[in-house]
């Protein structure tokens, strides 16, 4: 994917924005890595998080979102300045439940870029991309009438 860095969004706008969520934020969901068209972000285990208090397993939306703000940010990576992005489809296979106390990185690479479309994939895993707890597909809307980082608050 050739990009023009001096018509994309920088990286750095794009990691404060999207950490200044207050749903990203509310989870504690941190950016690790930043790329042109890839990222890196982790969710860290916390009790508050749970959603079987039996097992102290994570809340699969607490994957969910980890998963949407990672390919987001994939997304946003590649578009260029001015462009908002929506989230059409979001596909999540939960292959195995995430370990009680361990956190959780996600990554999401955008494989492919149209006019219109940025399509996504990644996973979740703890310590191994090889042993993911999900894989997931998405579509996000370009142009659209969703978040922009230089909107207007």
């Amino acid at each position: 994917m050739s990009i023009d860095e001096n018509t994309r969004y920088p990286l750095n706008r794009i990691r404060s924005i999207l950490e200044k969520l207050p749903h990203v934020e509310a989870l504690g969901i941190t950016a690790i890595e930043l790329n042109r068209g890839s990222c890196l972000f982790q969710v860290e285990y916390a009790p508050h998080l749970v959603g079987n208090l039996e097992t102290g397993v994570l809340h699969g939306g607490v994957i969910t979102t980890l998963m949407d703000s990672a390919g987001g940010a994939a997304a946003f990576s590649v578009v260029p300045v001015g462009a908002s992005i929506a989230t059409l489809d979001l596909r999540i296979d939960y292959l195995k439940p995430a370990e009680p106390g361990k956190s959780i990185l996600g990554y999401a690479e955008c494989y492919r870029q149209t006019r219109h479309v940025a399509f996504v994939k990644g996973h979740a895993y703890h310590d191994s991309p090889n042993d993911p707890i999900a894989h997931f597909v998405a579509s996000f809307m370009v142009g659209s009438v969703g978040f922009a980082p230089d909107a207007q608050q």
